[in-house]
């Protein structure tokens, strides 16, 4: 399967646009390109039921977690206007290829 370029990247705000979790905001932890899946801060938690092994010292019981959602459920948030938004691209005059807001046309990249 070839690879997407995503328009979200490590550590960008992004708030969650569908499912169980809609309406959250937080920051993305990892980005999976192959996948086409992102890892949000303080979203999407699971259980997971471990066993208890005390040769690793790994304590037994449920353990909640963060999991991946697909990067189509969540949008990039503008640090300038503060509003989920669409991503466009623009050159700017030291050559610099830059993400900017659809909404403001503010530069998302630092």
């Amino acid at each position: 399967m070839p690879r997407v370029a995503s328009p979200i990247r490590k550590n960008d705000n992004v708030v969650v646009t569908t499912g169980k979790d809609r309406g959250k905001r937080g920051r993305v932890l990892r980005v999976e390109p192959a996948r086409n899946r992102v890892l949000v801060e303080g979203v999407n938690f699971v259980s997971r039921h471990t066993k208890p092994n005390p040769g690793k010292n790994i304590k037994g019981g449920i353990a909640r977690r963060e999991a991946t959602l697909h990067a189509s459920n969540v949008q990039l948030v503008c640090p300038e206007c503060n509003k989920p938004t669409r991503v466009g691209h623009r050159l700017l005059g030291d050559g610099r290829k830059v993400r900017v807001c659809r909404k403001c046309e503010g530069v998302v990249d630092k």
